[in-house]
């Protein structure tokens, strides 16, 4: 059996009062993306896709380039993507 995991990371976070994507806003010193992306990566699977929107350049950056991009150019919420 192949697993595939999906992490989205398209938010921009506009409650968070920052133009930091929410993901990258930093907990204990790495952006919050890391700690899915480091737990999905753990799990080995055949496919690690994240899903993108809002600066994705720093979202990229943050989590190198071993997995899959999909961006969300109209970001309307967690059902959409």
């Amino acid at each position: 059996m192949s697993l595939t995991i999906i992490v989205l990371a398209a938010g921009q976070g506009v409650r968070m009062n920052s133009d930091l994507p929410k993901v990258m806003h930093p907990l204990a010193g790495r952006p919050m993306v890391r700690f899915a992306v480091d737990a999905a990566r753990a799990l080995e699977p055949d496919n690690l896709v994240l899903v993108v929107g809002y600066r994705a350049d720093l979202v990229r950056a943050a989590v190198g380039d071993d997995l899959t991009f999909v961006t969300q150019e109209e970001q309307l919420g967690t059902g959409h993507a």
